[in-house]
């Protein structure tokens, strides 16, 4: 069960909330916490037990923290989350490097084949940080635990978050989960913003995936160089929609549970720097990396340099260049256990100390189309490798965007036709629109409008309802319609 399927819409959401409203505040708790754990047994029976453990662990860790055994409470907590990160992950990562060992030396090939590889638990990415936040805040005081074993453990089985985040943070919602905002107003402002994001996922970033899929699924050498730039194109959409998308049902849910989660996404695709599209791009990861990773290693390393200087180069550069690349080394991993993920990690890291010591003056003084053309171009550029299968593939893929082919004629005839119908035109023109502010100026425009009529408030209110409505049942239609897709984070 996911949070895009018939099943949640029409039995999980509303058994749930036809209890969680009627029940006291001091069970809410309760409610959600038990839900949340159906929904993940539901989602991932297998690996449920894990996740319970996890949840259990990290309360006993932040006692432990609390208590005054910091040190040794901060190190099981971290030491035990990355241990089961890493085992479950990495195992067939790195059981596939022993493998071409074996392989390379000519050694019995069998022996590969008698360990099994691992299954990843769902969501475990999103709530081993989650974990880790917990306790590293904690240690640094800058939060009490949690007050008892039910609200923590609430907080780490929120279903709207528990298997593609966003990664929210402890102190960012303790208060909230001692009493909860509920009122009908942001009920209704929750299920729009459900609606909405169901219709990213499903209507757009659905439409784009099969475009995608269908063209990286496919043999280099039989594309094209304009079917490989539509494939990647439509990757690019795929990916935003497919993940704001489920950030704003999970928005939407925890608005309309009385918990507000911060915002995932703003309009990463209107950047002017990559610098700026990490900053806009899953800001949720961006921020935990930059607070738990990027700054730690920084200030280690800072009080290991005593010159200003080493080699001509300024020591604060030096500092940004080791944990920049220690950071988005990290990042690709996090994000999967393959070459092609460490190779995008990096990728992005050069362009960011690129930026940071040499052309990042200059870049601000460009004409601003050009600026949002550099960027945009280096973020497809790097969804080609994150895209791949393998990093072969992705320059396979990169030579094919500029080797000018036709590419295999019968294959290209019919991803034309299954890549240009009137639906995808429409769809493309709504998504391009959709990653600008554009109807956010449209919205605040015409509420200053109305402010002043309540007749004219009225009707836009009536309109914006309806439309919702309409596109809630064309959502559903597609949900009929389409196999299932399920979100693309789901595996990290």
């Amino acid at each position: 069960m996911v949070i895009n399927s018939a099943l949640f819409l029409f039995l999980f959401l509303p058994a749930f909330f036809s209890i969680y409203y009627l029940v006291n505040e001091k069970y809410k708790n309760i409610v959600l916490l038990l839900f949340s754990l159906l929904f993940y047994t539901w989602a991932d029976k297998l690996f449920v037990f894990i996740f319970i453990f996890s949840s259990l662990f990290n309360y006993w860790c932040g006692k432990i923290i609390n208590s005054g055994y910091k040190k040794l409470g901060l190190f099981l907590g971290i030491l035990t989350n990355v241990s089961l990160l890493g085992f479950f992950k990495y195992f067939n990562f790195f059981l596939n490097i022993f493998n071409e060992l074996l392989f390379t030396f000519k050694i019995n090939y069998r022996i590969y084949n008698l360990i099994p590889g691992l299954l990843l638990p769902l969501g475990i990415s999103f709530y081993t940080f989650r974990a880790i936040s917990y306790l590293v805040d904690v240690y640094n005081k800058k939060i009490e635990p949690g007050k008892n074993v039910i609200e923590f453990a609430t907080y780490f089985t929120l279903f709207p978050l528990v298997i593609a985040g966003p990664i929210v943070r402890f102190r960012d919602i303790n208060k909230q989960l001692e009493k909860k905002n509920i009122s009908i107003s942001r009920i209704s402002e929750g299920i729009q913003r459900l609606i909405i994001g169901l219709a990213k996922k499903v209507i757009i970033a659905g439409t784009f995936s099969s475009i995608a899929n269908q063209i990286f699924n496919s043999t280099v050498k039989d594309l094209s160089t304009a079917i490989a730039w539509i494939g990647i194109i439509a990757f690019t959409f795929e990916i935003y929609y497919d993940f704001s998308g489920y950030s704003d049902m999970a928005i939407g849910l925890g608005k309309m549970i009385g918990l507000d989660f911060p915002e995932n996404f703003n309009y990463p695709y209107i950047s002017k720097s990559i610098r700026e599209f990490w900053r806009r791009w899953h800001i949720s990861l961006s921020s935990w990396l930059r607070d738990y990773l990027f700054l730690p290693i920084a200030y280690s390393l800072s009080r290991r340099f005593k010159n200003d200087k080493y080699f001509s180069i300024k020591t604060d550069n030096i500092l940004y260049i080791i944990a920049i690349f220690i950071t988005f080394i990290f990042c690709g991993l996090w994000h999967g256990a393959a070459i092609h993920f460490i190779a995008w990690g990096l990728y992005f890291s050069l362009f960011l100390i690129m930026e940071q010591i040499f052309w990042g003056k200059i870049l601000k003084k460009l004409w601003s189309p050009l600026q949002y053309t550099y960027t945009l171009l280096v973020v497809i550029f790097g969804w080609v490798i994150f895209k791949s299968d393998s990093l072969q593939y992705a320059l396979q893929y990169f030579k094919r965007m500029f080797s000018f082919s036709g590419g295999f004629e019968a294959l290209n005839s019919y991803l034309k036709f299954f890549t240009i119908t009137k639906e995808s035109i429409f769809i493309t023109i709504v998504a391009i629109l959709f990653t600008t502010p554009a109807f956010t100026h449209l919205k605040l425009s015409l509420e200053t409008i109305s402010s002043n009529s309540k007749i004219l408030l009225l009707g836009i209110k009536s309109v914006v309802l309806i439309l919702l409505f309409f596109i809630f049942i064309i959502s559903l239609a597609y949900m009929a319609s389409n196999t299932y897709n399920p979100f693309i984070y789901f595996r990290f």
